[in-house]
């Protein structure tokens, strides 16, 4: 599978995932990726490689040697790592195909703030924009 950032300055490609896709509400991954949560899964360093633009990567230490990799061209967070393990944690969101599994779990959802409704079917749906937009 391939993956990419916003502006495809940056490719890389994965084998397979090698651990559950799971959504992360940890306050770091919301202010990091301004979204209610990420969605990660765990990819092996052997199934992961770059593709083009690892000149254009940059990199933040979030924690305590937990680095995020994102593009300096239009800030899309492709990966974070800890260099001592053996795997790399993929951005989901940035796979360019479907990865052919589904979410296994919802993680620091303790971190959850008030206006988060991820179960409340009261909020209307819609294919794309809202009627009237």
């Amino acid at each position: 599978m391939r993956g990419s950032c916003l502006c495809g300055a940056i490719e890389y490609q994965v084998e397979q995932l090698d651990m559950p896709i799971g959504h992360c509400h940890c306050n770091t991954c919301r202010k990091a990726h301004s979204a209610a949560f990420a969605t990660t899964a765990g990819v092996l360093r052997e199934h992961f490689s770059w593709l083009k633009g690892q000149d254009k990567l940059s990199s933040y230490e979030s924690s305590p040697g937990k680095l995020r990799h994102f593009c300096s061209v239009c800030g899309s967070q492709l990966i974070a790592q800890r260099p001592a393990q053996g795997h790399v944690i993929v951005r989901v969101a940035t796979l360019d195909e479907d990865p052919g599994s589904r979410p296994a779990h919802h993680i620091w959802c303790a971190h959850d703030k008030p206006w988060l409704a991820p179960d409340d079917t009261e909020i209307p749906r819609y294919p794309e924009w809202q009627p009237g937009r």
